[in-house]
Formats: structure tokens, sequence, C-alpha cells
């Protein structure tokens, strides 16, 4: 019975403040084409009923004008892409303009006067009308930095203004639905403070997608979680960190969607009996047989890895990692997926963004677990959200035939809440052990246990909390407890 109140309570609070779904934003790269099979991805492999928002990247630009970066992108890709909301009539689609290998110089050369802006705004326009997008997305990487001005932190802001107000004038003109305009912006606090009016960015964007990932890479020199969900006492960069900081700034919460990655950052051991969080490193670890990149894992590589590495908890931060000899990555799985999705519902941000749908397992080939299974666990989290469309808790202790997403088993109903109140304390009585208190929760809602295989690991190390949580201590939610807790930002988030 105990059980059965612990899953009702946990349905209860995944409903939205507003009962409105959030927003589940999703990149998809043109170059995942490209890649061995069977990780080669194209639109026509993606779900259109999965993200409510699908952005193809990217485009470039040319005489301070958007064009494809490829030739074959506006007869093949763009058509394919947008022929997904033939499906889906709700799913909406964004080109995005950018990335960091595009660099800054062609977006300082446009943004430096009214003509080249407004040269820019034009195309954009008929370029998104021609292809059948429903937006545009800003991925500039960054104003005021790596070679960058100064002054394209203003400039930056001034086309952003330009282009919606060129936006709504189109739509009124044409009686269209507005095309919608979204930014990719940083989630590191120095890069913030440098690069952007975050109030103006906050009051002109629809939606602003925060990248709450690298923060941790081989370009250093000491092994890190690319994405934790909060932050260690001596190392502020987090997810929590970067979404708290935003809305202190003035951006109003549910424009802010938080980036989750679909891919883990790697490192060379320096020595393989140091492989804990913070090990000396030495460098990436080798490249993935199918992203072919030193330092990065997408996570259908991931799950291959794993299998013969052993895995560990990150208790603070709420995210596992791995080592195998000399390699170790940093990831997330479904279980740091679902803490993320509820610390957004808690925390009433807008909605997840992920990068990228491609680096998923797609088709379910690598990790055994079905197609999309960290992307499904976020749409089950933020988009399924109608609590009629939810499996009553009954039929969840029924046996699976399906698994597809490894969760805590009756802690993950008080662990999962708990977390988010970092007021109380939540602990273990014991390390996290391989079979007990696991279970896995299949697509349509039935759970029974199985073995995980985290290694159990020394107290206090590693391990998911909230073991002895009691039902009240799950229900227990004072959000200006939690506002005290983030406000200054000088303390664990």
């Amino acid at each position: 019975m105990e059980k059965l109140c612990l899953w009702v309570g946990l349905l209860l609070l995944l409903k939205h403040h507003d009962g409105a779904a959030h927003k589940l934003v999703c990149y998809f790269t043109s170059w995942a084409q490209s890649r061995p099979s069977p990780a080669s991805v194209s639109p026509r492999d993606l779900d259109p009923f999965l993200c409510t928002h699908l952005i193809l990247a990217f485009a470039s630009m040319d005489h301070n004008q958007i064009v494809a970066k490829n030739p074959q992108d506006e007869k093949i890709l763009y058509p394919e892409f947008n022929k997904l909301k033939e499906r889906n009539r709700e799913l909406r689609t964004l080109l995005s303009i950018g990335g960091w290998n595009f660099g800054t110089a062609r977006f300082t050369t446009m943004l430096s006067t009214v003509a080249s802006r407004k040269a820019f705004v034009d195309s954009a326009i008929f370029f998104l009308r021609t292809h059948g997008f429903d937006g545009l997305d800003l991925f500039f990487l960054y104003p005021g930095l790596r070679g960058s001005p100064v002054q394209d932190r203003w400039t930056f802001t001034l086309l952003i203004e330009e282009l919606l107000v060129a936006f709504q004038k189109e739509a009124l003109l044409t009686t269209r639905p507005r095309l919608l305009l979204s930014a990719a912006v940083s989630g590191n606090l120095h890069i913030i403070q440098t690069s952007y009016d975050v109030p103006q960015l906050g009051g002109l964007l629809d939606f602003i997608n925060i990248l709450s990932y690298d923060f941790h890479g081989s370009w250093e020199k000491f092994t890190g979680h690319n994405s934790p969900l909060f932050s260690l006492p001596e190392d502020f960069k987090s997810s929590a960190y970067a979404m708290t900081y935003w809305q202190k700034l003035g951006v109003p919460p549910e424009k802010l969607i938080m980036g989750v990655p679909t891919y883990g950052r790697t490192f060379q051991l320096l020595r393989a009996s140091k492989n804990g969080l913070q090990a000396q490193s030495v460098g990436p670890a080798p490249a993935g047989k199918y992203t072919k990149q030193a330092g990065f894992l997408a996570y259908y590589e991931i799950c291959s890895f794993v299998q013969k590495a052993k895995k560990r908890w990150i208790h603070d931060q709420y995210v596992p990692y791995a080592y195998e000899e000399r390699n170790w990555v940093g990831y997330d799985d479904a279980i740091s997926f679902s803490y993320k999705a509820l610390f957004i519902r808690r925390q009433h941000f807008g909605g997840a963004m992920v990068w990228t749908l491609d680096l998923d397992d797609v088709r379910g080939t690598f990790c055994g677990t079905g197609p999309f299974p960290l992307v499904y666990t976020l749409h089950r989290l933020l988009v399924q959200t109608e609590l009629s469309s939810t499996p009553s808790p009954s039929s969840w202790l029924s046996s699976a035939t399906d698994p597809s997403e490894t969760l805590p088993a009756r802690p993950y109903a008080t662990t999962a809440l708990g977390i988010l109140l970092p007021g109380k304390t939540v602990t273990a009585n014991m390390p996290y052990r391989k079979s007990e208190t696991m279970t896995t929760i299949s697509r349509d809602g039935t759970v029974t246990p199985t073995m995980e295989d985290y290694t159990e690991t020394p107290e206090g190390e590693t391990g998911i909390p909230g073991e002895n949580m009691t039902l009240q201590d799950a229900l227990y939610s004072p959000f200006e407890e939690m506002n005290m807790y983030f406000g200054d930002y000088g303390g664990r988030v």
C-alpha cells in the first residue's frame, strides 16, 4: 500500500503547475547521415511525435544571407526533415545557423551595420518560408569572444529585435503563424556575463536553449562530468546552476530550456588505479567507432563501453561515469535524465533541449532498451503530462514485457523528488547495490525488478540517496527553501 501511495504522489507532483506540457526541443545534425552504418541517421528515421520542436543544425551564411550548408540540403535534407510534420501536425521545425565550427567572423560582419543585418533578416524570412521551416535558431558561439568584438553583444541583441519585428510584420501581411525565434546560449558564468544582454534576450526570444553541458572535458587535466545536474562545493559548473543564473538575471523560467546531452566526454587517466571523479588525466580517450572524435562518445557507443567497464554514480551530482583500465567517461543515462526532467518540472522551467537526437540509440540497435531510450525518458516525464494518459499505479507494479529504461525502484519516487530539496538531508545508509534497489519501467508503464550493473562502491563516494525516505519526505516541497538555497549562486546548486 505504501508503494502505491508513493507512485500516486509522484504522478500528482509530475503535473505541471498550470497543466501545460513542457517543450522538448531536439537538435538533429545534418552530418548524422554520413556516419558509418548502423549509426547513420536521416530525418526519415526520426519519430515525429517524440519532440515538440525539431531543430536542424546547421545552415550557413554567405554575403550576410542565410544559405544551405551543402548543395544537397535544399533538395533532399530540408524536404525530408519538414515532411515529418505531415505525420504530426503539432510538430514545429526550426533551422539553426552557426555552431562551433562556424566561428564568429561571419556573424560579426553581418551584425556590423543596419544594412547587413537587414539583408540577413530578409533572407531568413524568404529562406525559412521557401523550405517550410517554422522558425530560426541562432547558434552564435559567442558574441564578444573567440575573436568576436565586444560590441557584438549589443548588435546581437539588435539583430534579435529586428528579426522579431520583421517576423511579426510578415505574419500580419501573410496571415500565417509568426516564425519562431530561439537562440542557443552558454551555461558558463563568464560567457553569460560577457556575451549576452540577458533581460533583453528574455523579452525578445520565444525560448532560450541553455547549453548546460561541456562543463568538463579532456581539455582539462582532471576528470569531470560533462553535464552534472548539481554543483560540487568547489565547482559551480552544473545544469542547475546555469538555469538558475539565467532566471535570476531576469528571464521568465518558462522560456528557459535546459540542455541535456546524449553523449559523454572521455578522458585518459594518468593512472588506472586513480579512476574517480577529479582523477588526474592526460588527454582524451580514443575516438568512438562511429563518431570518430577523441574525447567524445555518443550514447550508443557508451552502451558498448559500459558492458566491460565499471560504472559509478556521482552521489552529489546525480549523473554516472564509467571507467575501464585508463579510459574514463562521464555520461548521462535514463536515470540521470529522469532526475533532470524532474528538476525542470519542479523549478517550472520551459522544458529540455536535447543535443542531439542522432546521438541517442535511434533504432535501439546498440543498447537493447528500445529506440531513443534517453529522449523517450524526457518525453514521458515532460510531454506526457495528463494523468489520464498515464497507466494506473497498479499496472506499474505488474511484469514488464519490453523494458526500455532503468530507474530506481521504491527510492525513485522518494529520491527523484527528495534530491530537488537541497535544504533537506537525503542520503542512503548503504552504498548503491547491484540488484535489490532497481526496477525497469517499460514504455507501457509497467514495472519489474531487474539487475543493474552499477558496481558496489565505498560508503559516501557514490550511490542513490533516499533509501529510507518516507512518503512525507517525498511530498515535502518548500520552494522558498529552494530559492534561498539557490539565491546567491555561492553555494552548491
